[in-house]
């Protein structure tokens, strides 16, 4: 089942293919004097794929209120509806990460519902940075590292719950982030905080399947002002020693300090086999969940340089999870993913074309100057005839916000979905 009709893609492809042909012929020139052959770089593409997060096909909120937006999803179905169309159009996004309880529904239904739409299950995500209806202890005061005993057992049943819910829908991971911290100096014991965390990570390590990971998040504030339990990479990879072989680092754009090298942090995660995956967004003063690329398309391609010299060299249990997380505040969530989607692939595609020879000899020689230079080759060349042509023989969309929005899907939806209120506040 497509979301919008096939023959309106076709129209809209019919209408730009010849130029696509030109663009893509005249690229396939220029990387061949490279020794670049273009359809390998294509079919690298076409086989690469980033999960859309479940939240993320919603209006999110500012810290002070929500703007809904028209034809919004009511529920986990009509989610899956909009992912759909994700995937339709640029046949990047195979997979979706679920959120529960948000996203909580029966296994069989869910499964039933992905398999029509030709969607799969991504990692599964767990909430214990809320409270919710009927919750008999409160998150106020932390979840998994709370000093109260019960408080600590419901966030571990709800993450238990998760794996559950995952093992019966065909997911392989489990994601972890809470917002347990503190807001003044001593109002919390920093020592016996951590270690009531591990205890009760642990505890939910030891339930997982054996073909199943567990990533964890770290966030360097938010909601937590003055300190926060999982506030950087080094502790998120003491933690993953500490609990085992299926133990994974999740590495969020967003969540490190404006000044922070995040490729370093990605490189050092790979030389010790630990890095799990990534949520991909973009930030300019903190954690704003922006669109992937938005603010800094260089360093997403610095990221994927890591990534695809991991690739080449064949690095032993290299395998890690890709995921969007974003807020869309202004814009049609639709769209925002669908664009931050192809710049997931945009970044991908550019960092195999780093001459990584040169690049080597360049850094063995100490030669600054040619070594940043062979990088910025690679990221100023345009591979967008690469991204829309792997699009088009996948039966995707050359533009995919054009055909979206000649589809008319939004005003579509909208006839049926009632807008939520924007009463509330509160990033989502």
């Amino acid at each position: 089942m497509t979301m919008i009709d096939a023959s309106l893609v076709s129209q809209e492809n019919d209408a730009r293919s010849a130029e696509l042909k030109r663009d893509y012929e005249a690229l396939g020139e220029q990387l061949d004097r490279r020794g670049i052959a273009i359809e390998e770089i294509k079919n690298k593409v076409a086989a690469y794929g980033v999960a859309i997060p479940s939240w993320g096909v919603g209006t999110g909120g500012t810290r002070f209120a929500r703007f809904p937006g028209k034809g919004e999803p009511r529920h986990i179905f009509d989610k899956l509806e909009d992912c759909a169309v994700i995937q339709q159009l640029t046949r990047a996004t195979p997979r979706v990460s679920l959120h529960i309880p948000w996203d909580k529904a029966d296994p069989a239904s869910l499964k039933d519902k992905a398999a029509s739409l030709g969607l799969g299950f991504d990692a599964m995500n767990s909430n214990t940075f809320q409270d919710q209806d009927n919750q008999s202890h409160s998150y106020k005061f932390g979840s998994l590292t709370h000093t109260d005993a019960a408080t600590r057992r419901q966030a571990i049943d709800h993450n238990l719950e998760c794996i559950e819910i995952g093992k019966a829908i065909g997911s392989e991971a489990l994601t972890i982030w809470i917002g347990d911290g503190a807001n003044f100096p001593g109002q919390t014991h920093f020592i016996r905080q951590f270690e009531r965390y591990l205890e009760s990570t642990k505890t939910i390590y030891s339930a997982l399947p054996d073909d199943w990971k567990l990533f964890t998040e770290h966030k360097i504030f938010e909601p937590a002002f003055y300190s926060t339990v999982v506030q950087d990479w080094g502790t998120n990879y003491l933690i993953a020693q500490e609990l085992g072989d299926k133990a994974y680092c999740l590495v969020d754009l967003g969540h490190h300090a404006p000044n922070v090298n995040i490729e370093m942090i990605v490189a050092r995660l790979i030389q010790f086999g630990k890095l799990g995956g990534f949520h991909f967004n973009d930030s300019k003063y903190g954690d704003d969940d922006l669109d992937t690329g938005s603010i800094d398309p260089y360093r997403l391609f610095l990221v994927f340089n890591e990534l695809v010299d991991a690739e080449t060299r064949n690095v032993s249990g290299f395998d890690p999870a890709h995921m969007l997380d974003q807020s869309h505040n202004v814009t049609d969530p639709i769209e925002s993913l669908m664009i931050s989607a192809m710049e997931v692939q945009r970044a991908y595609a550019q960092a195999f074309l780093v001459d990584r020879q040169a690049l080597e000899g360049h850094q063995e020689s100490n030669d600054a100057l040619m070594a940043t230079t062979t990088l910025k080759r690679a990221f100023r060349t345009d591979v967008e005839p690469i991204l829309a042509m792997a699009r088009a023989e996948k039966n995707g969309a050359i533009d995919p916000v054009s055909a979206y929005r000649t589809s008319g899907y939004r005003a579509a939806v909208a006839k049926t979905r009632p807008e939520v209120s924007g009463a509330g506040g509160g990033i989502v």
